[in-house]
């Protein structure tokens, strides 16, 4: 909600009204970082979501549909699920939850018995009953820290459009691959890592690095910032042919 917005106002429990500024978000994650000016601020207490477990309590705390303040909950149904957000990136860890969400809910607080925040609620999948998530707390903290130190969150890239591709037998079998699709390059960017590195269109990535490569989602968690400016192999098939290129990914600018 606040990603192109104009204007940001807070309303805390008390009453209070307050003018926010934007620190930055990140769309991949649906999160985002706001700062406001006021006294007698009392922080939430952040959790670790490495210490989650199914079964544990969870409560979420939100706005759903406008009633203010609501509190519902439920248990922890399962952890390291993997959520797709509108930017289309994969978010791994996700927690699932029974705890009853509602547009509105989105950005509040999902809590453990302890008081603890564990997750940012996120997303329902409707019609269904109990299919409720939340991004991991660890996430947002990371995420939080790159958007207030850079105002965004910085990841590397290549500069290909892909598509998931399924891997003929044959090659897989001649190439001894130990999986069964990648990633088909159907564009490249001008002056972009994989135009220098000299991949073409209709190549097929299946690796990168030391990490075997079955599509989009895989590759999307290997380029993280750490891998910005480091030269690092990737494996391709080119036709019947299995090739070994050598990329620098750079910083996205997104």
């Amino acid at each position: 909600m606040v990603h192109n917005a104009t204007q940001l106002d807070v309303t805390l429990s008390d009453g209070r009204e307050f003018k926010a500024e934007l620190l930055g978000d990140d769309p991949a994650t649906d999160l985002a970082v706001i700062r406001i000016g006021g006294e007698n601020l009392a922080p939430a207490r952040l959790g670790d979501s490495q210490q989650v477990r199914v079964g544990q309590v969870a409560i979420a705390i939100g706005n759903p549909y406008g009633f203010q303040t609501t509190v519902t909950a439920g248990v922890v149904s399962a952890l390291g699920r993997s959520l797709r957000t509108d930017s289309g990136r994969l978010v791994d860890n996700v927690i699932q939850t029974d705890a009853a969400l509602n547009p509105g809910n989105s950005g509040g607080p999902l809590i453990n018995s302890r008081g603890e925040v564990i997750g940012v609620n996120t997303a329902m999948i409707l019609p269904a009953q109990g299919l409720c998530f939340a991004i991991a707390i660890n996430t947002a903290k990371f995420v939080a820290g790159q958007l207030m130190q850079h105002g965004r969150v910085r990841r590397s890239v290549i500069g290909v459009g892909g598509q998931d591709t399924p891997l003929r037998r044959q090659l897989v079998r001649y190439h001894n691959l130990p999986i069964e699709s990648g990633i088909l390059v159907v564009s490249i960017e001008p002056h972009s890592p994989a135009q220098r590195a000299g991949l073409s269109e209709g190549d097929v990535i299946v690796g990168f690095g030391d990490q075997s490569i079955g599509g989009i989602d895989t590759l999307h968690r290997l380029l993280t910032h750490e891998q910005v400016g480091r030269q690092s192999p990737l494996t391709i098939l080119r036709r019947n042919e299995k090739l070994t290129v050598n990329i620098v990914p750079e910083e996205s600018k997104n």
